[in-house]
């Protein structure tokens, strides 16, 4: 299944983890990314910490668990992605063309968004790689 694919089709939890220039780590639940092809995703991140911490760092790893997973001794599924920073928009259109049909009615409230992109620089499963 295509990177595409998975997160089109598979449900779960993601934690976005990025640390500022000194190495100061920060981590925090971001929705599936918008997958642009095989090798780019991309997220619509708030003017808050894990932005700023790309801005001066543009590593940052994200884990993915599939949802209703771990109970009954079924194990963990999911994937971990390692990033890098390439480019951001702040262009509102852009970023309103991004969002999935399922939040376009949810306002940003006036607040400052970016759609971050990130090379996909590894992909690996959640558990046993």
């Amino acid at each position: 299944m295509s990177l595409g694919e998975y997160f089109e089709n598979v449900e779960g939890i993601g934690i976005l983890s990025t640390a500022d220039a000194e190495g100061n780590v920060d981590s925090a639940i971001f929705a599936r990314p918008h997958v642009v092809d095989e090798d780019t995703v991309a997220f619509i991140m708030g003017d808050h910490l894990s932005h700023s911490n790309v801005e001066s760092n543009p590593h940052a790893a994200y884990l993915f668990l599939e949802q209703g997973q771990g109970t009954g001794g079924e194990g963990y599924n999911g994937l971990r992605l390692y990033l890098t920073k390439t480019g951001e928009e702040t262009d509102p259109k852009k970023i309103e063309a991004m969002r999935r049909k399922e939040r376009k009615e949810e306002s940003y409230g006036g607040k400052k968004k970016f759609l971050v992109q990130f090379k996909v620089d590894q992909a690996r499963r959640l558990v046993g790689d």
